[in-house]
């Protein structure tokens, strides 16, 4: 489904188009839409480089995602990585996000005897005042804050960013990504990437972000405690709209299903929802809230920022492949991502007439010749693997990259910035990650 806000006041010709993405959370799955969904862009549209865009604004898995494509990291490579699994870059092993939080758990554990011997005492001092709710609430304190470890894949993260001319700190990245988390304590969304938060490495950051409470620990960062990005807002939009994009993209890969519609287009979904039991109820609620935040932030957008035209790609409302496969399953990848790549090319296809002028101001235009291509896959899409690099040629490919972009735009090469020497700075991104609560 292709949602199309167009701009009230369309950017003139004075200036050079800024064109931002903005890439919600899912979990694995989610993740796995998205990347299909980012190559059918790339593919669809003349001019749309996915790797120079001018901003980037991820969550949870979408932050990965986002911050991939801000490291130069082509959809091609990533659908290697992620979906065929031939990448000679890295090594994807999905049960890095299903580890169990052992170090948690025993951590949890260990507050037993002191918890067992303040209640033994309380119940001394009052033993005709027990209260049942009082003593389960304090039962809670024992259960764990997550049920699986997330240092893998912030370990994952950090390989990913440091090799072949990338980098891990978003200080050093010539576009601008900004990775969204919430802090605990407070419920206040933070901006990791922006002034005051940019020496956080970037695999932490996305680390944080994708910390959804229940599945996996709060992430400690310089003191604070960081969750999910999407507790506060579904895609975070206006982020890259603040940032002066005329046109951002923007993509949320979880959507509510009406079963209605999907059982009378004779899709594999059950009559009613209840049939699944617990997990599916929550499964619809969780998608529900996210959808709703998201339609409520478009009229909003419409007022503050009349100037940026927004395209909001979600799947359909009776999509059960998005809605009844697992989202920590990779056993269905390739053909869910197949699924995310067509259903993109098809929301381009259907649009095409409103979509042109809304392109063409921002010196795009569809690709008629692929959309038209009924036999047009995923993995057809990509080419034979480029030859294989060393850490040298890869930072001197992504050193003429940058200069060639450099002159399109007409201002000069941004140099790396070495960060300032500060031994704390360096400590962050030099030693292991803190302690978790």
């Amino acid at each position: 489904m292709l949602v199309i806000k167009t701009a009230r006041k369309p950017l003139t010709k004075a200036r050079r188009p800024q064109i931002g993405l903005a890439v919600a959370g899912g979990g694995p799955i989610g993740g796995i839409f998205e990347i299909g969904a980012v190559r059918a862009l790339e593919d669809a549209i003349e001019g749309l480089d996915m790797n120079a865009l001018d901003v980037y604004v991820g969550i949870s898995s979408g932050a990965y995602v986002a911050a991939s494509l801000a490291n130069r990291l082509t959809t091609a490579e990533m659908c290697r990585i992620f979906i065929s699994g031939d990448s000679d870059q890295l090594s994807f092993r999905p049960e890095n996000f299903v580890r169990p939080a052992i170090y948690e758990y025993l951590r949890r554990l260990s507050g037993a005897p002191r918890l067992l011997l303040s209640g033994l005492a309380e119940f001394a001092r009052h033993p005709f005042n027990l209260r049942v709710s009082d003593s389960l609430l304090k039962l809670g304190s024992l259960l764990p804050t997550g049920l699986f470890d997330n240092e893998a894949i912030e370990r994952f993260l950090r390989e990913a960013f440091t090799a072949h001319g990338r980098s891990n700190d978003f200080r050093e990245l010539e576009r601008k990504l900004v990775v969204v988390a919430v802090e605990l304590d407070s419920g206040q969304a933070v901006r990791f990437g922006t002034e005051g938060y940019d020496d956080v490495p970037i695999s932490r950051a996305i680390e944080a972000s994708s910390a959804l409470p229940g599945l996996y620990p709060p992430v400690a960062i310089n003191g604070k405690y960081f969750v999910d990005g999407a507790l506060r807002h579904t895609v975070h939009a206006s982020v890259a709209m603040e940032a002066g994009a005329d046109l951002v993209i923007a993509i949320n890969p979880l959507v509510p299903i009406n079963t209605t519609h999907a059982s009378a287009l004779d899709k594999n979904s059950p009559a009613s929802l209840i049939e699944g039991g617990l997990p599916t109820v929550l499964s619809q609620m969780f998608r529900t809230l996210l959808q709703s935040r998201m339609q409520a932030s478009i009229p909003k957008y419409e007022s503050k920022y009349s100037g940026s035209d927004l395209l909001l790609i979600e799947p359909e409302n009776d999509d059960s492949d998005m809605f009844f496969t697992n989202v920590f399953s990779f056993t269905h990848r390739e053909r869910l991502a197949e699924h995310a790549y067509q259903s993109t090319l098809n929301d381009l296809r259907v649009h095409r007439r409103k979509l042109s002028p809304i392109l063409k101001r921002h010196g795009l235009k569809l690709r008629a010749h692929v959309l038209d291509d009924s036999g047009r896959t995923l993995l057809g899409s990509i080419t034979s693997k480029p030859p294989r690099r060393s850490q040298a040629t890869s930072r001197l490919h992504r050193a003429l990259d940058e200069l060639d972009l450099a002159i399109e735009r007409g201002r000069p090469a941004k140099a790396k910035r070495k960060t300032p020497a500060r031994a704390s700075d360096r400590a962050k991104r030099e030693t292991s990650p803190p302690a978790r609560s």
